[in-house]
């Protein structure tokens, strides 16, 4: 009985060793940090909710933006109702660099990498 249990640890050891080495290794070749397997950047959010009023108890009108277009909405009621849609977002704002904010990462190339990409 003592040597299946020894040899399941075994197997678990085994097995958590490979997944390790593996993500080592693949991290090592692409040149990116092993940690940015599992904590990966969000890409854009397309959906947000700009503002919302409370109408009375029970209703609410809410405007959610989806790709730089708002939709006015209102909720609560015994349907929910598009009231507006199509409304043209304000322009993006441009982001102005802070001269104080650290510098950006540097990625070293990856060593092995394929003939038709650029190395980045």
């Amino acid at each position: 009985m003592q040597s299946y249990f020894f040899w399941t640890f075994l197997l678990i050891v085994f097995a958590v060793l490979s997944v390790g080495g593996t993500i080592f290794l693949r991290s090592y070749l692409t040149g990116t940090s092993p940690s940015a397997l599992l904590f990966r950047p969000k890409g854009d959010r397309r959906l947000e909710v700009v503002d919302h009023a409370n109408i009375d108890g029970r209703r609410k009108l809410i405007l959610i933006r989806r790709d730089n277009v708002e939709h006015l909405l209102l909720t609560g009621g015994p349907v929910d109702v598009v009231v507006e849609t199509g409304i043209q977002g304000p322009p993006a704002r441009a982001v102005v660099p802070n001269s104080e904010a650290e510098p950006a990462a540097i990625r070293r190339a990856p060593i092995f990498s394929r003939a038709n990409e650029p190395a980045p």
